[in-house]
């Protein structure tokens, strides 16, 4: 599969925008500044692809890319944020509900996005709790690694486990939006996906 062949199709406000093609999706998720959108560019290896923000909170809809005509990437709204209203968090919740209810059945793959250099927050640790809660199979992408000491990386991949309550099936990757550490590891998981 072409990584680099993927195009923004649309943002879906409501369920009746999501797709009903039968094909395979993964699903990013992760708090407003954790890098979300650098991590798709990284993985498409599209720069500006996914819509980088200044201002944390700018996710406001479920927004879909069709990755090579074989895969949907499905960029849930960040969350986490505190300048976003109580109603704009509510709808938030409302549509990933709405998603998650909707279309389980065809995601292979939920990667949460967590940052590297600290403990996940509550909100991560709800996030990894609803995603085992509908029965997704989960991921944790640990971004900004490269901002860390080496000495540093195993045991903050340890602690994110422990937080997240990981089992040692859960893959858990060590990455970086900026370098490109672990790109080629979460395709490689991305591409077994597609061959089950």
């Amino acid at each position: 599969m072409n990584f680099s062949k993927a195009e923004f199709v649309r943002s879906a406000a409501s369920a009746r925008d999501f797709p009903r093609d039968g094909l395979p999706r993964v699903i990013f998720a992760g708090r407003s500044n954790v890098g979300k959108s650098s991590s798709i560019n990284c993985l498409l290896q599209r720069k500006n692809f996914a819509r980088v923000s200044a201002v944390p909170g700018k996710t406001v809809f479920v927004n879909l890319f069709l990755v090579d005509k074989a895969l949907w990437l499905v960029d849930l709204p960040g969350y986490g944020y505190a300048r976003v209203s109580q109603r704009e968090k509510q709808r938030f919740s409302q549509l990933i509900e709405e998603y998650m209810n909707a279309d389980r059945d065809n995601v292979g793959r939920a990667y949460l996005i967590v940052d590297a250099r600290h403990d996940p927050t509550a909100d991560d640790r709800l996030m990894a709790d609803w995603f085992r809660a509908y029965g997704v199979p989960m991921a944790v992408i640990a971004n900004k690694v490269d901002k860390l000491k080496k000495s540093q990386v195993e045991p903050n991949m340890e602690r994110i486990r422990q937080v997240l309550e990981l089992d040692e099936s859960t893959p858990l990757f060590p990455f970086s939006a900026e370098k490109g550490n672990g790109r080629e590891e979460v395709r490689r998981d991305i591409l077994g996906l597609l061959n089950r």
